[in-house]
């Protein structure tokens, strides 16, 4: 591929693609804390995108250095991403559901739970290197640049519809990011399986 419009555009149309399952996570944090800081938003969507940075990136290097090794792990991306988002998704349920009996303040995202989703939801973006193999160096990075843009833009905007919902739902927030996750986890379990 050269550099061309065309390539930007197929760029940006991959991280919309790549971004709807982060926005849907982001959405579920926002509801799930809605009185969210703007510097806590920027890390969380800045936290999704460095991981769609990320994952293209090392799948476009594991076609030019190990892609059998990669070959095999693929198919284990569904299951990796359904067991991740599950966990953290019970877990909101969970919590969403002793809430009741606690103080009734919802919990935040916390760091570890962050870098779980972010991996949950952007392993998928591993294959994404195998679409961009025949791009060089310069423009797999570009590319990768340009999906991690998109995706903290779309998350950005996902913690924004989440944390007004999440004011409006209050007790309700918790369970519903946490069903979120795990239809989410799902999808992306259905998906890479059929």
């Amino acid at each position: 591929m050269e550099w061309s419009f065309m390539f930007v555009l197929n760029s940006i149309m991959l991280s919309v693609g790549l971004a709807m399952d982060a926005f849907s996570v982001s959405m579920a944090n926002g509801l799930n804390e809605p009185k969210m800081k703007c510097a806590k938003m920027c890390v969380v969507a800045g936290v999704f995108a460095g991981f769609q940075f990320a994952m293209p990136m090392i799948g476009w290097i594991c076609v030019h250095t190990v892609v059998q090794y990669f070959e095999s792990f693929s198919a284990a991306i569904p299951w990796i991403a359904l067991f991740l988002l599950a966990v953290i998704g019970v877990d909101m349920l969970i919590g969403g559901i002793r809430k009741k009996e606690d103080d009734g303040r919802p919990r935040g995202v916390g760091a570890i739970a962050l870098l779980v989703q972010g991996v949950a939801t952007s392993i998928d973006a591993l294959s994404v290197g195998f679409t961009i193999a025949e791009y060089g160096a310069a423009m797999a990075l570009t590319a990768a640049l340009i999906i991690a843009a998109v995706t903290f833009a779309i998350c950005m905007a996902g913690l924004l519809i989440g944390k007004r919902f999440g004011t409006k739902l209050s007790n309700k927030a918790q369970i519903l990011g946490g069903v979120i996750l795990i239809a989410i986890g799902l999808e992306i379990f259905l998906t890479g399986i059929i």
